[in-house]
C-alpha cells in the first residue's frame, strides 16, 4: 500500500518563508517540542523491505508531551509483523523507548535552534527478541538536533550515538541525519531526507533517502507520510523501499512563561 506514495520532487524552491521540522514520519528528529502542557500523539505505520523480508510496524505509537516551552518527554513502541518467503511470520512488541529533548538554545524561527535528545532504548520482550524482531539489550542513545533557516529552507541536522547498557551486550550504532523543508499554503509542509544508520561491526549501513510531508487537514490534526530507499542496489542488502503513512494528533493550551 505503501508504494502508491509518490516521492516528492525538488519541491523547496518557493520564495515563502520555511519552517520545517522533523520528527515522525521522519528518522530525523529536530530541536521542536510541543509546547507547555502540550501532547503530540502520531500513530502510523511504517513498511520497511530488505532482502526479501517485509516488516511491518503496525502501529507505531509515538507520544510526547510538553513540560514548558523547551522540553519534551516522549514515549515510543511499535508492533511489528515479520515475514520473510519460507519462513514462519513473526509478530510482537519491539524495543521502547523513553526520552526527554531539551532545547537548550533557542533563538527563534529564524535563528539557531539546538536540542538535546537522550533515549533509553529499552530491551524487547522475549518472545520478540527470540524472533529476531527486537534488540535483547538496553542501550543509551545521546544525539543532538540543530535547525537553522537557510533561505527558503529549514535545515535540520542529528547526530548521535547508542551505547550498549546491559549484558548481553547490544551493538554500538552511530546516526546521522538530514532533512530539508518547506511550508507551502495551506497548512502543507514538504521535506526531503537523507539518513545512515550504521551498527558498529556489521554490514552494511543504511544510507537512505526520503520524502514526504505533513498536512494538517482538520484543526490539531496532521496526516504525516513519507516514502524512500537506499542508495544502493536492492542485493546491497540496504532498504529498497520504506515508508509511513500516520495520524498527527495536536492539543494546544496557553504558553507557560518560560
Amino acid at each position: 500500500m505503501f508504494r502508491i506514495l509518490v516521492l516528492l520532487p525538488g519541491f523547496i524552491i518557493a520564495a515563502i518563508p520555511a519552517f520545517a521540522q522533523g520528527g515522525p514520519p521522519f528518522y530525523t528528529n529536530d530541536p521542536g517540542t510541543p509546547g507547555n502542557n502540550n501532547w503530540e500523539i502520531n500513530i502510523g505505520v511504517m513498511q520497511v523491505l530488505r532482502n526479501y523480508t517485509n516488516i511491518l510496524q503496525l502501529p507505531q505509537f509515538d507520544l510526547n508531551y510538553g513540560l514548558g516551552d523547551r522540553i519534551q518527554l516522549t514515549y515510543e513502541v511499535p508492533y511489528v509483523w515479520q515475514s520473510t518467503p519460507g519462513q514462519p511470520n513473526s509478530t510482537g512488541w519491539s524495543n521502547g523507548f523513553t526520552g526527554v529533548k531539551w532545547r537548550f538554545l533557542d533563538r527563534g524561527e529564524g535563528g539557531w535552534n539546538i536540542s538535546t535528545f537522550p533515549q533509553l532504548e529499552i530491551r524487547g520482550p522475549q518472545g520478540s527478541v527470540k524472533n529476531g524482531i527486537a534488540n535483547g539489550g538496553t542501550r543509551l542513545l545521546l544525539p543532538v538536533e540543530v535547525t537553522h533557516p537557510i533561505g527558503p529552507l529549514e535545515v535540520n541536522f542529528e547526530a548521535g550515538y547508542f551505547f550498549p547498557l546491559s549484558s548481553p551486550r547490544s551493538r554500538d550504532e552511530r546516526i546521522l541525519g538530514l532533512a530539508l523543508g518547506h511550508t507551502f499554503k495551506p497548512k502543507f509542509e514538504a521535506i526531503g531526507e537523507i539518513y545512515n544508520d550504521a551498527v558498529m561491526g556489521i554490514s552494511p549501513q543504511d544510507t537512505t533517502f526520503d520524502a514526504g510531508g505533513r498536512y494538517e487537514f482538520h484543526k490539531h490534526l496532521v496526516l504525516i507520510f513519507m516514502a524512500g530507499r537506499s542508495f544502493s542496489a536492492n542485493s546491497s542488502g540496504q532498504p529498497e523501499f520504506l515508508g509511513y503513512v500516520g495520524l498527527q494528533i495536536l492539543t494546544e493550551h496557553e504558553k507557560s512563561n518560560d
